[in-house]
């Protein structure tokens, strides 16, 4: 089974700047220990092709990020 890391747009970052817009969450099934809080989006598929994992982005909570789309969530997956 292969892993998944979990990453998050930032909100402090702004395209066009040079910063990393992306915020490590979490990661599954992984043997893997990262040492940076804020990566570029490149840096988080080079190391997803590495290790073998998927790249799950998540979506914000608040409302005014939220679109009209349904997420439907598989109990045990």
């Amino acid at each position: 089974m292969a892993g998944k890391i979990f990453y998050r747009e930032r909100e402090k970052a702004e395209e066009g700047k040079k910063q990393p817009r992306f915020k490590l969450v979490a990661v599954a099934d992984v043997n893997l220990k990262i040492y940076g809080k804020h990566l570029r989006k490149s840096e988080l598929e080079q190391i997803a092709q590495a290790v073998g994992a998927e790249l799950i982005m998540l979506t914000h909570g608040d409302k005014k990020y939220k679109e009209d789309t349904e997420v439907e969530v598989e109990p045990g997956t």
